[in-house]
């Protein structure tokens, strides 16, 4: 949304917003672009009658603005909607979906594009540092979209790439996903099934052709369609794949490649856009200039900065196997320090239980995991979330004590694990009265303490446990205070 603002802003539109939360990178990109965007959903954010109110997905029945429209019949649509019959309809569609590397596909084809002078329409869900941001709208005849499956919006309930009119569809991979509103695998592939229809004789399907959950959707006889993937049966195969701690390798029969990305799960993703590019006339050579020029994308394995000799990273993976390839691309890419894993349960789908073991063993590759409180603990009546299906990581703690120095955490599989209290100075300080109150609550892999006055800081933590001083007994699933 706030990139197809921007590009609206570019067109001479008058262009405001508003959104519960409103925080960078996405608050900082509007700003400098001087988009005024409201905090909080107000029905005074609509006085000035504006001739098209665009409504997110985000927005059910019983929103102000929402109700404020419907009462005044102001002219409403949703995004897809919007992208379909305004700058969609009558170009060539690229439309890249599945549950994984979306919007890495999209930015790294919507690159090869670009620098081989293409000027190609697109929109990404994220904000890829060759392009400076999400969304661009050109007089070019290349539309590039990455197609996401959620839902439209409140008043049309279809996945979103429904509408996106593809000429090529990518489908990188295919899994349960999105938990609020596909009740299982099943109905995520009817889902995708319908994407599929919409492929024209002329056009083009790129699937996986090692995914066993999108096997059975490949199998179409109304268009084109191509297997991309590392298997032998694939017609875009990748082979001899070479894994460094910046970048990669991999070949085609009459080529090799080389990525400034790492891990597999990118080199799937450039497979799909060498398989995409060559369709539409990309030779290799142009493809592999965009690839040595390509810089990534902001929250996809981002370096936010280095101190005390602690590289952070931000990743926006959330699903289970995106963390799992995540942190297996990390220890490639930093082979010999420690990583810590700190995540924060807030999608709708990691809010619930539906991934609770899954979850537990997408951290195995890390050093040590904080797991942060889960997000909109405050279920009401209206939550998706109903209190049973919430994940209880916690529930793998039995018990918890304290001496006047330690912590001591007694897990449900029999080990304990001591945590030096000194490297929380403020649990030290404490009395042990105070600490009798504190609780363990099933609010992620660690332990919740309600009756602290003061969060514990992030900054805190590596302070007084830096990952190089982490001893063995906290390696893997390290319980520590989860509201840091």
């Amino acid at each position: 949304m706030a990139s197809t603002a921007a590009a609206l802003k570019e067109k001479g539109l008058e262009v405001t917003g508003s959104d519960q939360n409103v925080y960078p990178p996405m608050s900082t990109f509007l700003a400098e672009r001087g988009i005024s965007v409201m905090s909080g959903y107000a029905e005074q954010n609509l006085a000035h009658k504006p001739d098209l109110v665009v409504i997110g997905n985000a927005i059910s029945r019983g929103n102000p603005e929402a109700e404020h429209v419907l009462d005044h019949k102001l002219a409403y649509c949703s995004l897809p909607e919007l992208l379909k019959h305004f700058f969609i309809r009558g170009k060539r569609s690229l439309v890249v979906a599945g549950t994984h590397g979306k919007t890495t596909t999209t930015s790294l084809l919507t690159w090869v594009f670009e620098h081989n002078g293409l000027n190609p329409s697109f929109l990404i869900g994220g904000i890829p540092n060759n392009l400076g941001q999400g969304a661009r709208f050109t007089d070019s005849p290349w539309f590039i979209i990455e197609g996401d499956e959620y839902d439209t919006a409140f008043f049309d309930k279809r996945s979103k790439f429904v509408h996106y009119l593809p000429e090529v569809a990518i489908i990188n991979n295919l899994e349960f996903d999105h938990a609020d509103i596909f009740p299982d695998l099943a109905a995520v592939q009817t889902s995708f099934k319908h994407f599929i229809r919409l492929v024209p004789r002329n056009g083009l399907l790129l699937g996986n052709g090692d995914d066993h959950n999108l096997a059975p959707l490949l199998e179409v006889t109304h268009c084109p369609v191509k297997r991309f993937g590392l298997g032998e049966t694939n017609a875009v195969q990748a082979f001899n794949l070479r894994y460094g701690p910046t970048a990669t390798e991999f070949e085609i029969p009459s080529f090799k490649f080389h990525l400034n990305l790492v891990g597999e799960l990118n080199v799937r993703n450039a497979l799909a856009v060498v398989a995409c590019a060559k369709h539409c006339g990309l030779k290799n050579h142009q493809i592999q200039s965009a690839f040595d020029t390509f810089t990534g994308i902001k929250r996809r394995m981002e370096v936010r900065g280095i101190a005390a000799g602690v590289t952070v990273i931000d990743d926006f993976g959330h699903h289970p196997t995106a963390i799992r390839e995540t942190l297996r691309a990390l220890r490639i890419r930093y082979p010999h320090q420690k990583v810590w894993a700190i995540f924060e349960p807030r999608t709708n789908t990691t809010r619930r239980n539906v991934f609770q073991a899954e979850l537990a063993a997408a951290f195995a590759d890390a050093d040590a995991v904080v797991v942060a409180q889960v997000a909109r603990l405050e279920f009401g009546p209206d939550d998706k979330v109903r209190h049973e299906e919430r994940i209880a990581i916690g529930e793998r703690v039995r018990d918890v004590r304290f001496t006047e120095d330690t912590l001591a955490v007694d897990l449900a599989d029999g080990r304990t694990i001591i945590v030096p209290l000194v490297w929380y100075p403020r649990l030290l300080d404490a009395t042990m009265e105070q600490r009798s109150r504190w609780t363990v609550a099933g609010a992620g892999y660690g332990i919740h303490w309600p009756a602290l006055d003061e969060d514990l800081s992030t900054e805190g933590l590596l302070r007084g446990a830096p990952a190089a001083a982490a001893p063995t007994h906290l390696r893997r699933q390290c319980p520590v205070p989860d509201n840091i």
